[in-house]
């Protein structure tokens, strides 16, 4: 039996990776995205390699738009047994320099959206007692980034929502896990501030973010098969950042190289 899978932010970048990946496994896809076109041109290549796909065009954040994007795979493919939310914003912004329409447009698309499709997903799952859902989280929620407060708290709510809802539907045969990659290179990435490329550079340890189609990046957002059946939210970085690996260093060293206060 082919299951039905979901992917927001389909179109592109990590999404579009595991679209791809998720089509070599035999799944249907309907590809959610933002850019209508670019959805379509992704799922028109998914059905020219033998995938059945379609696009949809929606907000994630408009949660009357996404039911009927739901409804409309469903309708077109089947129930829905798997949903991968890869759809979101970032920005580089002051913490002071911060504006309330900054914070909002954050907590509404990373999180709310991300609420909206599980939402949207979980009947479908519920009622055949089998669903894999993988929402994409960040490092900037676990190790806090720079100049990102709004990122990182709204990532940091996706992480708290998909622990709870995995707790809450692990008993059903659902599992809800959540990947937080660090620094990934897709269409994202070049759209922030020149400082903020030349911080996250100097941050990656190995000189260069992994591209989304990167066998690991890949292998770690489509869990959709080695999920376990009772999984709270299984949280991977896909690199470790400068910080990170700084705490593991004795802090008198730290101190010495600059990198820590007195």
């Amino acid at each position: 039996m082919s299951r039905v899978a979901v992917v927001t932010g389909g179109a592109s970048g990590l999404g579009l990776s595991v679209c791809e990946h998720l089509g070599r496994q035999g799944r249907h896809l309907g590809v959610l995205d933002l850019d209508g076109a670019a959805a379509e041109r992704a799922a028109a290549d998914l059905r020219a390699s033998g995938v059945a796909a379609i696009a949809v065009q929606v907000d994630v954040a408009d949660r009357a738009a996404v039911d009927r994007a739901f409804a409309l795979v469903r309708d077109e493919l089947g129930p829905i047994e798997i949903l991968v939310t890869s759809a979101a914003v970032a920005g580089f912004v002051p913490f002071e320099a911060l504006s309330l329409d900054d914070w909002s447009r954050a907590i509404t698309i990373n999180l709310t959206g991300t609420f909206n499709c599980l939402q949207s997903a979980i009947r479908d799952m519920t009622a055949s007692g089998w669903g894999r859902v993988v929402t994409i989280s960040s490092a900037a929620a676990q190790i806090g980034s720079r100049h990102q407060a709004h990122y990182s708290a709204s990532k940091g709510g996706v992480i708290a929502l998909t622990k709870t809802v995995a707790l809450e539907y692990a008993s059903r045969g659902i599992t809800v896990n959540t990947i937080a990659p660090f620094t990934i290179d897709t269409p994202m990435l070049p759209g922030m501030c020149r400082t903020a490329n030349r911080w996250r550079r100097r941050s990656r340890p190995v000189g260069s973010a992994p591209a989304p189609t990167s066998p690991r990046c890949v292998r770690s957002c489509a869990r959709t098969r080695q999920a376990t059946p009772l999984a709270r939210s299984s949280v991977s970085t896909v690199e470790q950042s400068r910080e990170h690996r700084l705490r593991r260093r004795p802090r008198k060293r730290c101190r010495e190289q600059g990198v820590l206060p007195p």
